[in-house]
């Protein structure tokens, strides 16, 4: 450990890599060897030259500073970061002697100045420039709106059980009607519909709760005008409309509980899970990647930031952007604090009367102990007879063994998100640790 904070583990730094071949290519770049003229700042600059197959060795800079790091190298891979990035990551890591602190040289220090001096400044006007193409969206939205009420009103005088015959194409065309409508939110649903009649027993009654969950964002949309403003920046937010992260920034010690990226054709996903040590608040940040890149934004877990959030609009109000550049990241200290199975119920049942439509809400378990039942697992309170079902989408993680392993039959904190398909565990620590170990895949 040295002036710019704590050293990150291989494993946080593995986590960033854009695919299993950028990580395999840059784990054998963290050793000494390939690299020259590598040093490191107190303010969480890193940069080195690379030894590459041509004559001039690659030129690589890494700024670290708050936990969220930046790339420049002079190669021509397209990926971020690079495997030259994350090799003189991992040689940060694992050796301090190959990595000593002192001035930047001329080229690392003219990019690492400008990066800084871009990230500092937000860009005046963003917010009503969001707000402005956001109005001009409604009345295509509030259109395709209309049109998908009456397609649903046709399924249901159908019945529900001929959809099991229908052409998924139907469900396609609607589906495209709705991004024709600008209304991605909408999109997506009517797509999920279209997978529920093969989802096995007892999909009609499924595929009614979804239906009537669509018919009440459709009807919200048409009547958002008459809902609480908090509602209605969630409704506007669940069709698609873009908003931008408003008013006072809440300034904190956050904790970066977990982060994953969910890939969805295309585009990567980023989601990562901060909780404020004062506040008491959860945040979401999320982050996205397209064409192969990955997402911008990446804040391994463990970590904490002392930093300022702004959250976007909404009734649940979990979704934030980073306000500011982050002070430099120390280790979480302790676990944040968490409850038992049944009042992360509660607290899922509480939010969805703010926001009906949510899928999950992010939860601590405290001392519960993950169970196998025939084909399932559960997470089950330790000093209480209630437990929580583990999700079908965690079961088929290979680390849900680790949380096994990491229990070995006794009492373990667990972060994750708890929704009505049961609870989804992210990361955990065991009992009286302070050392997170993430559950999600790298």
């Amino acid at each position: 450990m040295n002036q710019q904070g704590v050293r990150w583990t291989a494993e946080q730094v593995l986590a960033l890599a854009p695919d299993d071949a950028s990580r395999k290519t840059g784990s054998r770049l963290g050793t000494a060897g390939p690299w020259s003229e590598a040093g490191c700042s107190g303010s969480g600059a890193l940069w080195g030259s690379c030894r590459g197959s041509g004559s001039t060795p690659y030129r690589t800079v890494v700024d670290t500073a708050g936990g969220s790091p930046a790339y420049k190298c002079s190669c021509p891979s397209r990926k971020s970061p690079c495997k030259h990035a994350l090799g003189l990551l991992l040689l940060w890591t694992a050796d301090e002697s190959a990595m000593q602190e002192t001035e930047a040289p001329d080229w690392a220090d003219e990019w690492l100045t400008s990066h800084r001096k871009q990230t500092t400044h937000t860009k005046a006007g963003k917010p009503e420039a969001a707000r402005r193409r956001a109005e001009q969206r409604a009345e295509r939205i509030t259109t395709g709106a209309s049109e998908l009420e009456q397609r649903l009103a046709d399924l249901l005088r159908g019945g529900l059980v001929a959809t099991e015959q229908t052409n998924y194409g139907l469900w396609e065309e609607t589906s495209r009607r709705m991004v024709d409508a600008q209304a991605p939110g909408l999109a997506a649903r009517v797509r999920e519909l279209g997978a529920v009649p093969a989802s096995g027993p007892g999909w009609p009654a499924r595929l009614l709760e979804e239906c009537a969950l669509l018919h009440l964002l459709d009807m919200a949309w048409l009547g958002r005008d008459r809902l609480p403003e908090p509602l209605a920046a969630t409704v506007r937010t669940r069709v698609g409309l873009t908003a931008s992260a408003a008013g006072p920034a809440v300034r904190d010690r956050w904790l970066v509980l977990a982060q994953y990226d969910t890939p969805d054709g295309n585009l990567v996903a980023r989601r990562i899970w901060l909780y404020g040590r004062e506040s008491g608040r959860m945040a979401l940040i999320l982050s996205f990647g397209a064409g192969g890149r990955a997402p911008e934004i990446a804040l391994p877990t463990g970590l904490t930031l002392d930093t300022e959030l702004t959250y976007y609009p909404g009734a649940a109000q979990l979704r934030a952007d980073l306000r500011d550049h982050p002070a430099l990241p120390l280790p979480i200290d302790t676990p944040p604090p968490g409850v038992g199975t049944t009042q992360a119920i509660h607290a899922y049942a509480n939010a969805l009367g703010d926001d009906p439509w949510l899928d999950s809400w992010p939860v601590t378990l405290s001392r519960v102990i993950p169970v196998p039942s025939d084909d399932a697992w559960q997470l089950a309170d330790a000093e209480g007879d209630s437990a929580l079902p583990v999700t079908q989408a965690a079961l088929s993680r290979p680390k849900l063994w680790k949380l096994a392993a990491l229990s070995g039959g006794g009492p373990v904190t667990v972060f994750g998100e708890c929704g009505h398909r049961g609870f989804t565990p992210l990361t955990a620590w065991s009992d009286g640790s302070t050392e997170p170990v993430p559950l999600t895949e790298p």
